[in-house]
């Protein structure tokens, strides 16, 4: 078994949850999903079985959230579920006020990941010294907001306001510390009180599974009608066709493709550009682009047949 599930992931379970869940259920080894999701969150975790879990680092990594931002308090995991350490009256804030804010956080932005998160620090996760007690200071990272948009109002002119926002951004960004930031721009405090990831990649809400779901795709033997096949999910890679014959042998044992081995190259490669190596509609390999000598060549890392 082979491909990508699409799964809502309910609020309560972990992502590592998930995937056991999809281990045990469908007796496949091979298990991993493509970025993790905050247990107390829902939305789209897509989980990958067989060589799927091969490619998770090539797959598109972009991500669109739903969120709600309550102001006028700061908790201490920056979200619903921390305790609240400071609280300020809020009811000042305008529409206006908050637009302008988030200009500030549109395009490249720099965010210190929280003590929740499972970004790494000597060894550990950050979390696992999170639940011990311990503070540990963190280097900031970059991350891209592509968009940031406000969808609707709540409770203005009261002491805790709350905005829903649209984001859409890349991998790794922090949408707690998102609103955490927000706050403090503003000078009142806020915290995420809800999230719900709306895309992953080419993933979305619109065919994504339930548990449930798959409950009963796997009883009525219809799972692998729900899997994504791994080249439709890395159809965003470039297509290079090897001549039939010798040049798919050469991909198979790993060597390096030189151009006079290919039928069909796409518009112009750039070095280091990864593309993906295809025979007969097939994907046979994900190759790094080189160029020697004004010719391509295509170096395998990751051979899938």
């Amino acid at each position: 078994m082979e491909g990508i599930l699409n799964i809502l992931k309910p609020p309560g379970m972990t992502s590592h949850d998930v995937v056991n869940f999809v281990r045990r259920l469908t007796g496949e080894a091979k298990v991993g999903h493509t970025g993790t999701l905050d247990p107390e969150a829902a939305g789209i975790l897509p989980v990958c079985l067989g060589k799927a879990t091969r490619v998770i680092s090539f797959l598109r990594n972009d991500k669109e959230y739903r969120t709600e931002v309550t102001f006028g308090a700061k908790t201490s995991t920056h979200d619903s579920f921390g305790e609240v350490f400071s609280e300020c009256d809020a009811s000042h804030l305008t529409l206006e006020m908050v637009e302008k804010a988030l200009t500030n956080f549109r395009g490249i932005i720099t965010q210190v990941p929280p003590m929740t998160s499972a970004r790494h620090y000597q060894g550990k996760k950050l979390y696992q010294l999170a639940r011990k007690g311990e503070i540990v200071t963190r280097q900031p990272k970059q991350v891209t907001i592509y968009q940031l948009n406000i969808v609707r109002d709540q409770d203005l002119r009261t002491a805790h306001p709350r905005l829903l926002l649209d984001v859409v951004c890349t991998e790794g960004t922090y949408i707690r510390t998102l609103c955490n930031d927000l706050g403090e721009s503003l000078g009142c405090g806020a915290y995420m009180s809800f999230l719900l990831r709306t895309r992953a990649g080419l993933f979305t809400l619109s065919n994504a599974l339930t548990i449930e779901n798959l409950f009963f795709l796997v009883n009525n033997n219809c799972l692998d009608n729900v899997l994504m096949p791994i080249n439709e999910a890395l159809s965003h890679l470039p297509v290079v066709e090897p001549k039939e014959g010798e040049a798919v042998k050469v991909i198979r044992e790993g060597r390096t493709l030189q151009e006079n081995e290919v039928k069909k190259l796409p518009a112009p490669l750039t070095p280091g550009q990864i593309v993906r190596l295809t025979s007969l509609n097939r994907l046979v390999a994900i190759a790094r682009v080189e160029v020697k000598v004004e010719s391509y060549r295509f170096r395998p890392i990751r051979v899938l047949v």
